[in-house]
C-alpha cells in the first residue's frame, strides 16, 4: 500500500470542498493515526537466562571440581531419594518403544536430554533443564568487609 503524508491528503481534501469542520477532524484523525504507539517503541532484545544450582558446602566437603547437575521436580509427597529410580523407570520404559530401541539411552544424562518429557510424567518427574547446567559451590557466608 502506497503512503501518503498528511499534508498532502489534507490538500486534496481542500481541492474537493469539504467542509472545514469535517477536514479539520479528518486531518486531526490522521495525524493521531500517524503518531507511533509508546508501547511499539522497539523493546532492547529479551536477555537469554540459564538455570544454576548453587550447593551450599560450609564445612568444605565436596571437592574443588566443576560439577553439572540438572534441574528436576517430583511431588511434595515423595521421598527424593527416590528420584533416580524414577528416571531408571521412565528410561526402561522408553528403551521398549520403538525409537527407544533404535537409539537407546544408557546414562542418566542421555534420559533426561533425550527421553520427551511425557515419558517422565509418567514416572511423577518433570525435568526443568534437558541440557546441563554449572553447579557453583558456596561456603554459605557473607564476607563481612
Amino acid at each position: 500500500m502506497a503512503k501518503i503524508e498528511v499534508n498532502k491528503v489534507a490538500e486534496i481534501l481542500k481541492k474537493n470542498e469539504l467542509p472545514p469542520a469535517v477536514l479539520r477532524r479528518v486531518v486531526e484523525e490522521m495525524n493521531l493515526a500517524v503518531q507511533p504507539d509508546p508501547g511499539d517503541a522497539e523493546a532492547p532484545p529479551a536477555v537469554k537466562k540459564q538455570f544454576v544450582v548453587l550447593l551450599s558446602d560450609p564445612e568444605d566437603r565436596m571437592p574443588k571440581h566443576d560439577f553439572v547437575a540438572w534441574v528436576l521436580q517430583i511431588p511434595e509427597t515423595e521421598s527424593v531419594a527416590t528420584t533416580q529410580d524414577r528416571i531408571n523407570r521412565a528410561a526402561y520404559d522408553f528403551n521398549t518403544t520403538k525409537k527407544g530401541r533404535l537409539l537407546p539411552v544408557r546414562t542418566h544424562g542421555d534420559a533426561i536430554e533425550n527421553i520427551p518429557a511425557k515419558a517422565f510424567k509418567e514416572s511423577d518427574v518433570w525435568v526443568k533443564t534437558k541440557t546441563p547446567v554449572l553447579v557453583l559451590r558456596t561456603d554459605n557466608e557473607i564476607p563481612r568487609e
